[in-house]
């Protein structure tokens, strides 16, 4: 009974978002999935406005995994200084492309359990970019996710694994990503709106929802 309750009310939440965000596209621009791979990496501890800054740049440089297998990492270093922890975001670019050639023939997988085994990529990483990539239906758990998810009664869980198995038992197959639109400055963003309090986004709303 429960499980058809969280996934009633999950029902309600999805059309709230849609309506209140009907272009829920990821901010981060890219244009093949590689491209969106590398920036969801830079992407950890940094702004997506940030991020589609150094990528105008960096995209036009490093065309393949190859590119970024190749390349100088004192170099790749300064081109992504801007995004933070560039060190440590070059050795991973770096190390990711390398894999990608030797493992992938230069493309990037399709599948999470592929897609983790990446230097730099974790769950929520691989979630992005199949569902954004290869429109493959996934969970992303960022923070504002895990928060609210667990404000409105829909896991009970703080590991971001248990509660990406949680939601996506009770979210409707069609909906794809529609936790992740809460995600990637959906949430973070105020979105003053009709008939909507200032400073309050829609997933901030669906908290004031009934859980029971």
């Amino acid at each position: 009974m429960k499980k058809q309750s969280d996934q009633k009310r999950v029902t309600e939440i999805i059309k709230i978002l849609s309506k209140e965000i009907p272009d829920s596209r990821i901010a981060l621009r890219f244009s093949n999935p590689l491209e969106l791979l590398i920036a969801t990496i830079l992407s950890a501890q940094c702004t997506d406005i940030k991020v589609n800054q150094v990528t105008v740049d960096l995209f036009k440089k490093y065309r393949s995994a190859k590119d970024y297998a190749e390349s100088n990492l004192a170099k790749l270093e300064e081109e992504i200084r801007p995004t933070g922890f560039y060190r440590n975001k070059a050795k991973s670019l770096q190390k990711c492309g390398q894999e990608l050639v030797k493992r992938f023939n230069g493309e990037v997988p399709k599948t999470l359990e592929e897609l983790v085994t990446l230097p730099g990529v974790g769950r929520k990483t691989a979630n992005v970019i199949l569902g954004n990539a290869f429109g493959i239906p996934g969970v992303v758990v960022d923070t504002h996710v895990h928060r609210v998810s667990q404000r409105i009664g829909l896991t009970k869980n703080d590991d971001p694994v248990k509660i990406e198995f949680d939601l996506m038992e009770i979210a409707p197959k069609r909906s794809g990503l529609i936790f992740p639109i809460s995600s990637f400055g959906m949430a973070e963003e105020p979105a003053p709106q009709k008939n909507l309090s200032v400073g309050h986004a829609p997933l901030e709303i669906c908290a004031t929802m009934d859980p029971k």
